[in-house]
């Protein structure tokens, strides 16, 4: 009879296949997946307006495939500069890099390369001008934002927050060709919504900003000023939205929905103000509660931007 088989022969294809998963994972997560969900959350409704209709399917099918592509890039070279105030900060401690699961070397030359299959991915499947905006947004997130801005200035996700925009812009020149008017009405949408939304998620985490040496705005500002401004940028936001209405020929119905989502997410930041009037700080003044709202505001108005097309002919 032959001899058994040593034990490690029949266990290490499975802890090669448990590395390679573990692996993987950390890979997905160094692109943040839940980052990149809401940036085609704003991609896709725009190829439907542009379309007045369903875009190409294949165009579609691209763009958010090499776009995702272009996100994960950009992401994953913010998490290679950021690795040092990662670790220093509870909300991104199990980040890839923080947990040495990925070695910063290989996280760089992982991101460079998504950046270089989507630039050429959007220029064999979708169009010139749709790659350069794609190369112009990874550009610009890693060296205005993740170099210059992030950690100088409290004004660094009003600024750094135009990468996050440009999603919008790539949806429709993928089907039109071309810029217009309407998707810089949608590109001011997704601009003036940024500061509140994460200035609300700083608060929350204000001490690990402070940790990492983070200047957000609430951890230089006091909270008053922050509700303020937030307050300020959350009517523009509205306001701005209202604005596409005419401006893009959308039916009665897009109106209705942001006239319904700007009066609601409008009281909750009031409802926030009025709270540090009160003499409300701190947790109790429950900002992650706006900032979960305002998710929710920005799935569902573009929600209504995909939809419009379909019901305007109806409601007209």
């Amino acid at each position: 009879m032959p001899p058994a088989a040593p034990a490690g022969a029949v266990i290490e294809p499975a802890a090669r296949g448990r590395r390679f998963g573990a692996s993987l994972r950390a890979y997905v997560a160094l692109t943040k997946p839940r980052v990149i969900e809401l940036l085609l959350i704003t991609t896709l409704p725009v190829m439907f307006l542009a379309a007045k209709g369903l875009p190409p399917v294949g165009t579609a099918l691209a763009t958010l495939l090499f776009g995702t592509l272009s996100a994960g890039a950009a992401n994953a070279i913010n998490c290679y500069i950021d690795r040092d105030i990662d670790a220093k900060m509870r909300r991104t401690r199990r980040r890839p890099l923080a947990r040495a699961e990925v070695s910063p070397a290989a996280a760089l030359v992982f991101g460079v390369t998504l950046a270089v299959l989507s630039t050429a991915g959007f220029v064999v499947m979708v169009n010139a001008l749709a790659a350069a905006l794609s190369a112009t947004a990874i550009l610009y997130y890693v060296f205005v934002y993740s170099l210059l801005l992030k950690r100088r200035t409290s004004q660094n996700v009003v600024w750094g927050g135009i990468a996050g925009c440009m999603p919008v812009l790539i949806g429709w020149v993928a089907v039109t060709g071309s810029l217009a008017l309407t998707p810089f009405l949608l590109f001011g949408v997704v601009f003036l919504w940024t500061p509140p939304h994460t200035w609300t998620l700083a608060m929350r985490y204000r001490e690990d900003y402070a940790a990492a040496g983070v200047p957000m705005l609430p951890v230089v500002a006091g909270e008053r000023r922050v509700i303020m401004e937030s307050l300020a940028y959350t009517w523009a936001t509205v306001l701005c939205s209202l604005a596409l209405w005419p401006v893009a020929g959308m039916s009665v119905f897009y109106g209705a929905v942001a006239v319904v989502l700007g009066g609601v997410i409008l009281a909750e930041v009031h409802r926030l103000l009025n709270r540090a009037r009160a003499g409300a700080t701190g947790v109790a003044l429950r900002p992650m509660r706006f900032f979960h709202l305002s998710n929710v505001y920005m799935a569902l108005l573009f929600s209504a931007v995909a939809v419009d097309p379909f019901v305007a002919g109806w409601l007209r």
